[in-house]
């Protein structure tokens, strides 16, 4: 297979990678042929998953107008994936120029696509480093050289816990990075859930199955199980919920959204 000019050396063009699956969802072309494979595959049991990932994408668009309104211009997001129109940095500084914004992933394609967009923007940097390592995060030169830690900051997890499986203790990684944040930051997560879904179980547990097959399980959680991520927070106004109801832009029946778009849930916590 040719290599893209884009592509980075020294990564295999022959397994699937979920960022590179969720810039095909979203009509990205930072994907391969083998993403795309995947990507429909999982597709053929929910066919409304790319639009369950625009949903994630308004509700982070939304949250992150949220925090600059409510005071904050720090912006710290993991698992932040390919850059595609309307990223954090971009609604960020559109509504206050001097937020700073620091991305986190792991998939090399992602990184190096996001330097290469950043580049020239002394407010924004990606670094690389893992969720499952969050010390590494907190570390890194990216994040210590550009965000304040001792202020606010709102810390994004969006569509990137239901990755990492009990064995890898996302909550615990979630609660040192809530540990190390200043009092008035903001958690906010999205998180796949069979709940919501307009398929039944077993249809959505085929698209489960798609990602557990390119070793990258994606592990569904109650809402009740996703709540526990917010401990040592107060959620902010509606809770925990799906996503088209944490404060839409524009009040609409749930009737005029796609049933899709209410799969998982959204919130939004402040650390006391």
């Amino acid at each position: 297979m040719e290599r893209p000019a884009w592509a980075p050396q020294g990564i295999d063009l022959s397994v699937p990678s979920v960022s590179r699956m969720y810039d095909f969802y979203l009509g990205g072309s930072h994907n391969f042929e083998v993403d795309r494979e995947a990507a429909r595959k999982a597709m053929e049991f929910l066919p409304g998953l790319p639009k369950i990932m625009q949903a994630n994408r308004a509700f982070m668009r939304r949250a992150v107008r949220y925090a600059v309104d409510s005071g904050i211009d720090q912006f710290l997001d993991i698992g932040s994936g390919i850059p595609t129109f309307g990223n954090v940095h971009e609604v960020a500084q559109a509504a206050d120029p001097d937020a700073k914004v620091v991305y986190v992933d792991h998939d090399p394609v992602a990184v190096a696509h996001s330097q290469a967009v950043l580049d020239g923007d002394d407010r924004a940097v990606i670094a690389a480093a893992d969720l499952r390592r969050p010390k590494e995060i907190l570390d890194h030169p990216e994040i210590t050289g550009l965000l304040d830690l001792d202020r606010p900051v709102a810390l994004l997890l969006v569509a990137v816990l239901h990755f990492i499986e009990d064995a890898d203790d996302p909550r615990g990684a979630v609660a040192e990075l809530r540990e190390a944040l200043a009092p008035g930051s903001l958690i906010v997560l999205t998180h796949a859930s069979y709940e919501g879904i307009p398929r039944s179980r077993e249809e959505a547990a085929g698209t489960v199955g798609v990602y557990e097959d390119i070793r990258n399980p994606l592990v569904m959680r109650s809402r009740e199980e996703i709540g526990e991520f917010f401990e040592g927070c107060t959620m902010v106004e509606p809770g925990l919920v799906a996503m088209p109801e944490w404060r839409p832009d524009t009040p609409q029946s749930p009737a005029q959204e796609d049933p899709y778009a209410f799969s998982g849930f959204a919130g939004v916590g402040r650390k006391a």
